[in-house]
């Protein structure tokens, strides 16, 4: 489970405010979709949730543990997918995903069972000797969901993780978001792709200029707007322009 209470997040000394007063509570076995303009906040609140930026208030609570009194057992428990991946090029994809191992102390049993599986269930199991500078962007993008899985996280944080996989790709991930909450576990992602989110989450959260301005059901936000056939763009762009309005 994730619980954020009224966490914020200033930047330039705190004269610009990126995240304010978020609360959002995101349960165990559940996709939660986080979407918002370029510039709205949500890498700078998943960069707090994987314990890169401390908040300047609030609480962040995953699996019941208080993110700023004990980060170590927290990252203990995420898998975390950047928007851009960074690796050691040098480095073959089995010696990248033997080292994340190493990092989270993944047995030497565990890792051998489950790095072949994972590259071969995200189809990278005939390049995972290859070195890193010779994947391409999606390959490189495979590489990092795989080495996030390796310690089967409990919570699974996934910052624009669509972009530069192939139909085929994004389709095995979706499936294995699913897999993962029937689980028990819980998946937060951020996207712009709306379709995905629209099909895919069992709650979506809007942000807009730091601000969650909603957070529900997608059949509860289309309830809300009135329209029965309103897709979760026409939501998201009547509810960003909404906000942009009111605070100019």
């Amino acid at each position: 489970m994730i619980e954020i209470t009224g966490v914020s997040k200033s930047y330039a000394k705190g004269t610009v405010k990126a995240v304010n007063n978020l609360t959002m509570k995101i349960p165990e076995g559940e996709i939660f979709g986080f979407l918002g303009p370029n510039g709205a906040g949500k890498s700078t609140t998943i960069k707090m949730l994987i314990g890169l930026l401390k908040q300047d208030a609030g609480t962040i609570i995953m699996n019941g543990i208080n993110i700023l009194e004990d980060i170590t057992s927290v990252k203990k428990i995420i898998g975390y997918v950047p928007d851009e991946p960074i690796f050691y090029d040098k480095m073959t994809g089995t010696g990248y995903m033997n080292f994340i191992a190493d990092v989270y102390g993944v047995p030497l049993d565990i890792r051998k069972k489950r790095i072949p599986e994972l590259s071969e269930e995200f189809l990278l199991l005939d390049s995972i000797d290859s070195v890193i500078s010779s994947y391409s962007h999606g390959m490189k993008q495979k590489l990092g969901i795989i080495s996030a899985l390796l310690h089967d996280p409990e919570i699974f944080i996934l910052d624009e993780p669509m972009v530069g996989l192939d139909p085929k790709a994004s389709f095995i991930l979706k499936e294995k978001m699913k897999e993962l909450c029937d689980e028990g576990k819980t998946v937060f992602f951020s996207t712009h792709v709306m379709d995905v989110a629209e099909r895919l989450c069992d709650t979506v959260g809007i942000i807009s200029k730091g601000k969650l301005i909603a957070c529900a059901p997608f059949n509860e936000l289309r309830k809300n707007s009135g329209e029965s056939s309103s897709t979760l763009e026409n939501i998201f762009l009547e509810l960003t322009d909404e906000a942009d309005i009111t605070t100019v």
